[in-house]
C-alpha cells in the first residue's frame, strides 16, 4: 500500500483528514496512515454526546471532544494510541472490508502479537481488546480506521466512558471510577503488554508504517498546500462546530436529580439534536409559581452550560423554586 502522513494530534482536524482521502484523495490504489490524537473523546456518527461520554470529566481535564463520520462506539485516545486509516476503491465491499483488517491484524502478527478479529468490530489478543474500527463507504470507495492502544490511560478511558448506563458506568460508587478500573483491565489491554522489543509507540508505529509499505517500497504521498488547507476548512466548517459535535445527537432522554434549600428538584428532559426539545420538574420543591411556565420558556435551546445559564437568568428562577439560584439550576440540568 502506498501511504501517506499525518503529524496533526487535534481530533477535529484529524477527523476532517480521513474525510478527505475518502472523499477527495485522488486514489489509484489502498493508501494508509497512522497517526495520533491528544486525550479526546471521539463518538461515533450516529451516537448522543450527552448520554454517551463524562462530559463534565471532559471539560474539567481539557480533553477534546470530536465526531467521526463513521458508526460504532466512543472511544478515547490519548497519544499512546496509535490510529490507523485505510482507504480504497471497492466494487465487492463483503470481500475488501474484511482484506483491509487483515492488513492491521497480519501486520500485528508479524510483530509478534496474537491478533485475532472477533465477530464485530473488535481486534483481540488474548481475548482482550486491542483496537476497535469502523468503516465507511463513498461512491465507489471505502474507509476502514480504528484504534491500536500501546500504553493508553486507562483510568482516563474509564473515566471519560463513565456514565450511567453504560459498559464502563460503576453503580457502587457514583461519581467515582475507582471501582470501575479492574472490569476495563478485564476487558482491553495495551499493545506495550506484548511488544517487549519496542520502548515506545513511536517505535512500533515505524515498524508498522515499513510493514503496511512494504518495506517502504510504495511510494509516499504528500498533500500539497491547497489540499491541506481544504482540510484544515473542513476541520473548521464542519469537524470543530456545535451542530457537527453535539447538534448531530439523536433523540435522548436525561433525568437529573438534586436536593436544594427549597427541596429535591427532578429534571426531566428530553434532546434532540443537541436542543432541549422538552423539559418538566418534579420532586418535593416550594415556589411561588408553578415550574411548568418555567420549563417552556426552556424549550429549544441548545444545551450547553453558557446557553442555559443565559436563558435562565432572564427568568427570576427563584420565583419558581424557593432561594435558587440560574446558577444552580443550571448545574442541576446539565451537572
Amino acid at each position: 500500500m502506498r501511504y501517506i502522513r499525518n503529524t496533526s494530534t487535534d481530533a477535529a482536524y484529524n477527523m476532517a483528514f480521513d474525510e478527505y482521502l475518502l472523499e477527495q484523495l485522488p486514489l489509484e490504489e489502498p493508501v494508509f496512515c497512522l497517526w495520533q490524537n491528544a486525550p479526546s473523546v471521539i463518538i461515533g456518527l450516529n451516537q448522543n454526546a450527552y448520554t454517551e461520554v463524562n462530559l463534565p470529566y471532559l471539560r474539567e481535564n481539557g480533553i477534546q471532544l470530536a465526531r467521526r463520520v463513521t458508526g460504532g462506539g466512543a472511544v478515547y485516545h490519548d497519544l499512546q494510541n496509535l490510529n490507523y486509516t485505510i482507504v480504497g476503491r471497492t466494487s465487492q465491499l463483503e470481500v475488501d472490508y474484511p482484506r483491509y483488517m487483515h492488513f492491521v491484524i497480519d501486520a500485528l502478527r508479524d510483530l509478534g502479537v496474537p491478533a485475532e478479529q472477533n465477530g464485530r468490530n473488535d481486534i483481540l489478543v488474548e481475548g482482550r481488546k486491542v483496537s476497535g474500527y469502523a468503516k465507511r463507504v463513498w461512491k465507489d470507495r471505502l474507509m476502514v480506521h480504528g484504534t491500536l492502544m500501546y500504553d493508553v490511560d486507562l483510568q482516563a478511558l474509564s473515566n471519560v466512558l463513565n456514565v450511567e448506563g453504560s459498559k464502563f458506568s460503576s453503580p457502587t460508587q457514583k461519581g467515582n471510577f475507582a471501582g470501575g478500573i479492574p472490569s476495563v483491565h478485564a476487558k482491553v489491554a495495551n499493545l506495550r503488554d506484548y511488544l517487549p522489543q519496542f520502548n515506545n509507540v513511536e517505535e512500533m508505529k515505524e515498524e508498522l508504517e515499513r510493514i503496511l509499505s512494504n518495506n517502504h517500497t510504495d511510494t509516499e504521498l504528500t498533500l500539497d498546500e491547497s489540499q491541506l488547507s481544504f482540510v484544515q476548512k473542513l476541520a473548521d466548517d464542519k469537524f470543530r462546530t456545535w451542530e457537527w459535535i453535539y447538534g448531530r445527537s439523536p433523540l435522548a432522554s436525561i433525568v437529573k436529580s438534586r436536593k436544594f434549600p427549597c427541596g429535591t428538584i427532578e429534571a426531566y428532559l428530553t434532546l434532540q439534536h443537541g436542543l432541549v426539545e422538552s423539559l418538566s420538574f418534579g420532586g418535593d420543591f416550594i415556589g411561588n409559581l408553578p415550574s411548568d411556565t418555567l420549563a417552556a420558556q426552556i424549550t429549544g435551546c441548545r444545551y450547553l452550560r453558557d446557553d442555559l445559564l443565559e436563558r435562565l437568568s432572564t427568568l427570576s428562577v427563584d420565583r419558581y423554586f424557593d432561594f435558587l439560584s440560574a446558577e444552580d439550576l443550571t448545574s442541576l440540568l446539565i451537572q
